[in-house]
């Protein structure tokens, strides 16, 4: 479930607020987190990627709570710390594979995006409306997985832990998920607490290739899941930052995750 809060953001949202935000602050930079270099183990030695998957499970509620919800719904804000602004963002995922995203960020407008099961979509000032297709279409689809965290076995070519490292200050072991098709997700969980620390993905984008690392932090219990309510993400420069303060589960409306009017056209 927390994969699933922080994969909304990433999958359907962040691509085009890095665009946007790229935009606001031309002038302005800003670095994605220091990953620690590698350190010398015995890859033997180390627990396996299922072990540490699982134990993150249990972290958060464990899998019958996990499984025992349908639908979910996300409030809060996201910020562009360096472009000075900051709106609110709402973001619904329901099984088994439906996400739709809206953020308000003064200065540019209403950004929109979403996935129902079959057309992955966006609507920004910038470019109007679009329809996903290709490797992003796929990824939107792969990202869209409710149940994701829970079967990552199944969606992965193969789960390796790469390394016991540090990331934002704490001691980490480090996952090389490798998709059906060769790419490569990037996650870190805390070796002591099991929870996921963050992740570096590569998402697709109409404007190209974004590597985005995320940092998750300050995980807090809503209903009967443990959440991250800040994650941070940084790519091409720019870092934007989505604070939760709401997430509710089982009364998401199916409506929203219909089709706008302005994909619909675009269908035709």
């Amino acid at each position: 479930m927390m994969s699933r809060v922080v994969r909304l953001g990433l999958a359907l949202a962040l691509p085009c607020v890095f665009v946007t935000a790229s935009t606001a602050q031309a002038q302005a930079t800003a670095t994605a987190p220091p990953v620690s270099a590698q350190q010398p183990a015995d890859t033997a030695t180390l627990p396996t990627a299922q072990s540490i998957i699982d134990k993150h499970i249990e972290a958060i509620g464990g899998r019958k709570a996990l499984q025992g919800h349908s639908s979910v719904a996300v409030k809060g804000t996201m910020e562009v710390p360096a472009a000075g602004i900051k709106g609110p963002i709402e973001l619904y995922s329901a099984r088994p594979n439906k996400m739709t995203m809206k953020a308000t960020l003064p200065g540019f407008g209403d950004l929109t995006e979403g996935f129902d099961g079959t057309t992955a979509w966006s609507i920004n000032p910038m470019t109007g409306p679009m329809i996903a297709t290709g490797e992003e279409l796929e990824q939107k689809a792969f990202g869209a997985n409710f149940d994701r965290t829970l079967g990552m076995a199944d969606q992965y070519e193969s789960m390796k832990t790469v390394e016991k490292t540090t990331f934002e200050g704490r001691p980490v072991y480090k996952l090389a998920l490798t998709r059906k098709g060769g790419a490569v997700d990037t996650e870190f969980y805390d070796a002591e607490t099991g929870l996921k620390a963050g992740s570096i993905i590569d998402a697709k984008s109409p404007m190209g290739t974004v590597t985005a690392t995320s940092v998750i932090s300050d995980y807090k219990k809503f209903g009967d899941i443990l959440q991250p309510a800040v994650v941070k993400q940084s790519a091409s420069g720019t870092q934007v930052i989505m604070t939760f303060t709401e997430i509710v589960y089982d009364k998401v409306d199916p409506a929203v995750f219909e089709l706008p009017a302005p994909i619909k056209a675009l269908i035709k």
